[in-house]
């Protein structure tokens, strides 16, 4: 099996390693700030967000920036606090099982849970010493991810990337164990220990012929969840709703917001969706990882490429037009060596 995990890895470019995309543009990245004469010009790009969203942020206080019609309900929970408390606090906000419990300063996924009962999310304090959100858990069927950027001083936006999230999923023969599913299963073979993980004693279970059984609700390519190219979606109304809400986020002008919707029709008219996080500058246009459109590598590197030069205009113009500083650049080195240091602990606990 873990011969079958690496080859998959190896020859599914959507698989590589981040630095296999950020390397080949760092002389690009050299040259914008050359152009802007500092190093760390684009943090100037979001001013709503700490570093404009740079993965150091809090969550918390970013999902407080969205409109309350779009906004999970949501609880702040300080690592070591007391577990009463934190239960009163989840009654008080009316966020019932199951629910989302997650890394205040996160990434990829990591030591994001779906927890059912008060059982599994006590476990979860026990066994994670973070600061952690927990949020209502969206029913909503779909979700995506929207790639939005706005000039400052124009009025109009741009989307330049839809992704839908279809859920790692497994379809029963009336024999195969889920374990068996999952190990035969070309995707879901690559995420076999972490569906151990979570699943545990269901991993016996048999599923009826032609049975379905979603088994990761988290919408993380590091969970399983395919990225499906959806920029057929973009149009004129899609664009005009997104410009409504971008004057709603104060300090917002360019990242990828993760929605859970009922359709995409009541999206576009701002209806029946929640947004469940705000990614800044690290957000990427992740229909680039839909390899069933015949996205190539060198594709994917030349919309990162684009991008980065979307945010290279935003930052300078902020800084020109409304004043906004480009930080000071040993606080921020001193942010990043805190967040590799936490970064490791993610990692860590997540195993």
């Amino acid at each position: 099996m873990k011969t079958k995990t690496f080859l998959t890895k190896l020859t599914k470019w959507e698989y590589w390693p981040t630095y296999m995309f950020y390397v080949p543009i760092i002389p690009y990245y050299l040259y914008r700030a050359l152009r802007a004469r500092h190093l760390v010009f684009y943090l100037a790009t979001n001013p709503g967000i700490k570093y404009s969203g740079n993965g150091t942020e809090s969550k918390y206080k970013t999902i407080l920036l969205i409109p309350e019609k779009h906004r999970p309900k949501t609880v702040f929970v300080k690592v070591g606090e007391d577990f009463d408390i934190i239960k009163a606090n989840i009654e008080n906000e009316g966020i019932s099982f199951p629910l989302i419990a997650k890394p205040d300063v996160g990434f990829r996924g990591f030591l994001v849970q779906k927890i059912d009962d008060l059982e599994g999310l006590k476990k979860y304090f026990e066994t994670y010493d973070v600061d952690v959100i927990i949020q209502e858990f969206i029913a909503y069927k779909n979700e995506c991810g929207i790639l939005y950027s706005r000039i400052p001083g124009n009025s109009n936006g741009e989307i330049t990337s839809v992704t839908l999230k279809k859920f790692l999923t497994v379809t029963g023969d009336g024999t195969s164990t889920i374990s068996e599913l999952i190990l035969n299963d070309s995707r879901a073979c690559v995420y076999y220990d972490y569906l151990k993980a979570i699943h545990k004693e269901h991993m016996n279970a048999i599923l009826a012929q032609d049975q379905e059984e979603v088994i990761s609700v988290i919408g993380n390519h590091a969970r399983g969840t395919q990225f499906i190219n959806g920029n057929h979606l973009i149009d004129d109304e899609l664009t005009t709703m997104l410009d409504a809400l971008n004057q709603q986020i104060e300090g917002w002008f360019y990242g990828r917001l993760d929605i859970k919707y009922d359709t995409f029709e009541k999206v576009k008219k701002g209806e029946d969706f929640k947004i469940l996080e705000i990614n800044g500058i690290i957000a990427e246009p992740t229909h680039i990882y839909d390899p069933t459109t015949g996205a190539t590598y060198f594709g994917a590197l030349k919309s990162l490429k684009r991008h980065w030069g979307i945010i290279s205009e935003i930052a300078i113009a902020n800084h020109k037009k409304n004043n906004v500083r480009y930080p000071k650049i040993l606080p921020y080195l001193k942010d990043i060596a805190w967040l590799r240091t936490y970064s490791k602990k993610l990692k860590r606990l997540n195993k």
